[in-house]
């Protein structure tokens, strides 16, 4: 009998094989369904290079290919970077290298970008990425480091004096939404970790059974402005959740008297204050913002783009303070958002909001 996934030879050995020994036919390997819902499954989409046609189709359809990830608002973030040949750049969150390899591209020949990421999962995909591209040691680096040690990543990458740019892309990327086993989707079953750095800190279901009913009420409305945080938080501290879909499943159980739409917007809700309070997002953030004037060279340019209110606050006060200062010479007084194209092709990019900076030219 043959194995799993195998057929006989009804006509014996292939030609030039050694006899009965040699090894079975394969069947080729489909899809499970038309559309598989388990990233496991997805192997074309997991192997994009050799399946062009199908990752066109999704790409079409308005969806990003799993295990990736679409950089979002290009164009915005390249004229307010403005990218020149021998440059120092940072990107202080490398995810799957879409932003760096346009930035590459233009501060080549001549030029280096350094890449940071706390994800020891996906930074090595990423950097063998860059790195088939053609963009050597001499042109790019990256650093497994969170951007609120940004400045000691600078003097390790040999920039002790700054950078001329630097982006911040926040939130999660597509890669770790994708992959079950990360813990972050609603939608796809997994541990709920939730963890950039799964070696690191308390996970999601550690941190809500540690919780207290008002401690958890406070996180959920601090960090996803969940209007029903006290009914969430009284039903949901304490318990011992395994998996994303228990959890899922028991915030929809706690408004089951409200709208389908509203309970999808809060089990969302409660996913990302998770998420943002696992990883402490805010924290990381404010420390990176304290120290930007100081990491970049005078006239250099940032460029953060959020996706969360608070984000978003927090970096509007902290550029319009450091023009006051006299640190930045400029900032953008609206935020960015991305057009209508991008926004049909990519939604998620819906929540997206761009705000830049200059630095001063003379450090005071």
């Amino acid at each position: 009998m043959s194995g799993a996934g195998e057929i006989e030879n009804p006509e014996g050995p292939h030609p030039g094989s050694s006899g009965p020994s040699a090894t079975p036919h394969k069947r080729r390997q489909r899809y499970p369904g038309r559309n598989p819902r388990r990233f496991s499954d997805k192997y074309k989409e997991l192997k994009p290079e050799q399946y062009p046609e199908t990752i066109g189709k999704v790409l079409a359809g308005g969806k990003t290919v799993a295990g990736t990830h679409r950089p979002i608002m290009v164009a915005e973030i390249l004229e307010a970077l403005d990218p020149r040949p021998g440059e120092t750049a940072v990107d202080c969150t490398l995810g799957y290298g879409g932003h760096a390899c346009e930035i590459l591209a233009r501060i080549t020949p001549g030029g280096r970008l350094i890449g940071l990421d706390a994800d020891p999962l996906e930074l090595p995909r990423t950097v063998e990425r860059i790195r088939s591209l053609g963009f050597g040691p001499e042109s790019f680096s990256a650093l497994r480091q969170n951007f609120a040690g940004l400045p000691r990543a600078l003097a390790e990458a040999g920039a002790p004096d700054g950078a001329d740019l630097l982006l911040a892309d926040l939130g999660v990327s597509s890669m770790q939404l994708d992959r079950p086993e990360r813990g972050f989707s609603v939608k796809l079953e997994g541990p709920l970790d939730m963890r950039m750095n799964p070696a690191r800190g308390l996970s999601a279901a550690q941190l809500l059974q540690r919780s207290k009913p008002d401690e958890l009420a406070a996180l959920l409305i601090e960090n996803s402005e969940e209007p029903h945080a006290g009914t969430l938080a009284s039903l949901l501290a304490g318990r011992q959740f395994e998996t994303t879909v228990q959890l899922a499943a028991a915030v929809r159980g706690a408004l089951s008297s409200r709208p389908s739409e509203e309970v999808t917007l809060s089990v969302r809700r409660v996913f990302q204050a998770l998420r943002i309070a696992v990883n402490d997002e805010f924290g990381a953030l404010e420390t990176l913002l304290r120290h930007l004037p100081a990491c970049l060279r005078p006239g250099g340019r940032v460029a953060v783009l959020t996706f969360h209110s608070g984000e978003d606050r927090r970096v509007k006060h902290a550029f319009a303070q450091a023009v006051r200062s006299g640190l930045f010479s400029q900032a953008s007084r609206e935020v960015i958002r991305p057009g209508p194209g991008e926004r049909r092709a990519n939604p998620r990019s819906l929540s997206a909001k761009l705000r830049w900076a200059r630095r001063a030219e003379r450090k005071d």
